[in-house]
Order: structure tokens, then C-alpha cells, then sequence
């Protein structure tokens, strides 16, 4: 019995800025700042690589002095829209309704919600009575493809079964008003908001690229490497400058291993879908995988036009693939790093 993904849609909050568009706030927020450390803070948000990014609010609400309760009241309420909006729309992909589903997996780390979003999903939709709920809260933006590893483990022992894995994020309800540290910036040049719903199934009648394999890659002595420490005024970004470097030293070990276990190498993937972190880690990752003879074009454009999405960013490289007609026999390596620090990595077969 095999397990396949069957849909992936994602879900964009209704506001929207450009980059340029961000500037004169950036600015604003700046006054009193040294001039030096101002123009070194613009040049980083126009050399992110970012275009463009969504956000649960407009930048008004951003750059203003609200409290962390304020912000994650918005962030709960919000979130829960654009989860909902996700799942029927990959619900429609997939031709299935609410009730086909037996298993909800919700992804979240940029706010603070009990019940979490799957509850108010159940409820929304009349979702089963007796479907299996699990919320990941603290995988940060590997938990997208964790997602898909825990749903295939309940898939792959349940027959005629079917999931869904929900990742909703908001890292502008994150951004620090007071701290003007490198971490708070780089973070904002780089985050936005968004939401991603995927679909597996365990019937064998049903279509799309079979899960191969799945596997964990943990580092050690590296807890400190990226994260949030929550303080007073909320969830203050915690993400150090190394992790480039400990990926490209990591990088041998995380994937050639896992692809000979599969009696595979790097030249027989087709597709990278490689979860866009940042520019520098797109960059180092783009080197690896480009001393390899292959290219992740499709994680830098959806850093571009969206920026990173935390947990959900892989799924929306995931579903311009899955938008494609690929050809029968296809292979795909899915791959993202989160907080721990981890590596989560999917072998995929269309």
C-alpha cells in the first residue's frame, strides 16, 4: 500500500505590500536611529530577494505599538480564516468533501492559540466527529514537511484513509517594535505571511506522487541556532548567523545517505523542493545542489514573490509542482531545516 499526495493549495492574507512600498515605514521606524545603521537596514531588505509579501496585517498594524496580546488576538483570528480557505480549496482539488478527511494535521509557530486552528476547522466545516487531531506547534519552518511525515505514518497503517496538513503562519505578528537588532530585521526582510493545505491518501485508486521514503536528520549541540524566546512583548526571533555555514558542512550527511538507502543518487531527482529560508541559505543550498548539475528556480521565485512562510513556504514550491504535468516516474526531494536545528527530508515518486 502506498501513500500519495493528492492535493496542495495555499492561502494569501489580504494584505499585501511590495518591498519599496515597505521602505518609507522602515524608515519611520527608524527615526533616531544612526544614519549609517539606517541605510545599512534599507540596503538589507532591497538585497533580501524578497519582492513582495503578504501579511495578515496591513503595515500600519505592523509598525504600531500594539501589545503581544493585541497581535496574537489578530493572529487567531486571522490564522483560522486563512486555514479555512487552504483546506476547501485543496478540498476542491481533490474532489472530496470535509468529511472524507480522517486525520488533521495543524502547523503553526507564530502565534499562541488553545484550542489550536484544527478545532475551529472541525467545527467550521462539520469535519468528522471522530477525526484524529494533532497541532504542531513548535517545528518551526520544518514542520511543514513534518507534517507530511507524521501524516503518512498514520496513512501508511491505516488503509482507505485520508489526512490533511494544514500550515498557517504569521511571522509579521512577530516582528519586535523596540528591538532594532540585526535578527529583528534580517527576519522581517525575509518573512511573510501565508497558508498551505496538502492532502494525502492511502486509497490505491487515487492519484498523485507516492511518498517513498521519509526521514529525520537532527543536529546536535545546535538548540540555539534558530527559534523564538518568548518575552514580554511576544515571540522575539532567534536566528543565528552560522546556519548557512552548518548547512553546507551538514549537507553531505543529510542527503546522499538518505538517497542511498533508496539505492538512488542526487542524479536521479528530477525536482528539488527545497524550502526557501533566506537568501543566504537559498544561495548556499543553490551552490550545493548546483555542483550537482540541478537548480531550485522554483524556491527562489517562491521567496520573490511571497518571501518565507515558516512552516509553509515548502508547500507552496510544493504545489507549483504539483500544478505541472509531470511526467510517469518522476522523482522529487523534498527538504527543509527548522529549529532544533533539524533537516526534514521526503522522496517523493510521481
Amino acid at each position: 500500500m502506498s501513500v500519495k499526495i493528492t492535493a496542495v493549495a495555499k492561502q494569501l492574507p489580504k494584505y499585501t505590500r511590495e518591498t519599496k512600498d515597505i521602505i518609507p515605514f522602515l524608515k519611520l521606524w527608524m527615526t533616531g536611529q544612526d544614519d549609517r545603521f539606517q541605510r545599512k537596514v534599507i540596503k538589507l531588505f532591497e538585497g533580501a530577494g524578497v519582492d513582495k509579501r503578504y501579511s495578515i496585517m496591513d503595515a500600519e498594524e505592523v509598525f504600531t505599538n500594539t501589545s503581544f496580546q493585541e497581535k496574537n488576538d489578530i493572529y487567531a483570528r486571522e490564522v483560522v480564516k486563512l486555514a479555512e480557505q487552504s483546506l476547501v480549496k485543496a478540498l476542491d482539488k481533490a474532489a472530496l468533501k470535509p468529511t472524507d478527511i480522517d486525520y488533521i494535521i495543524t502547523v503553526s509557530c507564530t502565534g499562541i492559540m488553545i484550542p489550536s486552528v484544527d478545532a475551529y476547522l472541525i467545527n467550521n466545516l462539520k469535519m468528522k466527529q471522530d477525526i484524529v487531531r494533532l497541532p504542531v506547534t513548535e517545528m518551526g519552518c520544518a514542520a511543514g514537511v513534518s507534517g507530511i511525515i507524521y501524516a503518512k505514518n498514520f496513512l501508511k497503517a491505516n488503509p482507505n484513509k485520508r489526512a490533511v496538513v494544514i500550515a498557517v503562519e504569521s511571522p509579521t505578528a512577530t516582528f519586535q517594535l523596540d528591538d532594532f537588532s540585526m535578527v529583528n530585521i534580517v527576519s522581517a526582510a525575509i518573512f511573510g505571511d501565508g497558508a498551505a493545505s496538502v492532502i494525502l491518501s492511502s486509497y490505491e485508486d487515487e492519484v498523485g506522487p507516492k511518498i517513498v521514503d521519509e526521514a529525520m536528520y537532527h543536529f546536535y549541540d545546535a538548540t540555539t541556532m534558530m527559534g523564538f524566546k518568548l518575552v514580554n512583548t511576544g515571540l522575539q526571533m532567534i536566528l543565528d548567523k552560522t546556519v548557512p555555514e552548518t548547512i553546507s558542512e551538514h549537507f553531505p550527511m543529510i542527503v546522499h545517505p538518505f538517497l542511498e538507502r533508496n539505492n538512488i543518487t542526487i542524479d536521479d531527482i528530477d525536482h528539488l523542493i527545497f524550502h526557501p529560508g533566506g537568501k543566504k541559505i537559498v544561495q548556499t543550498v543553490e551552490d550545493l545542489f548546483g555542483s550537482l548539475g540541478k537548480n531550485i528556480d522554483d524556491t527562489k521565485e517562491v521567496l520573490r514573490l511571497y518571501g518565507n512562510m515558516s512552516s509553509a513556504t515548502v508547500l507552496y514550491v510544493l504545489e507549483r509542482f504539483m500544478d505541472r504535468p509531470l511526467p510517469k516516474g518522476d522523482r522529487g526531494l523534498m527538504l527543509s531545516f527548522g529549529p532544533g536545528f533539524s533537516a526534514q527530508r521526503i522522496l517523493l515518486e510521481w
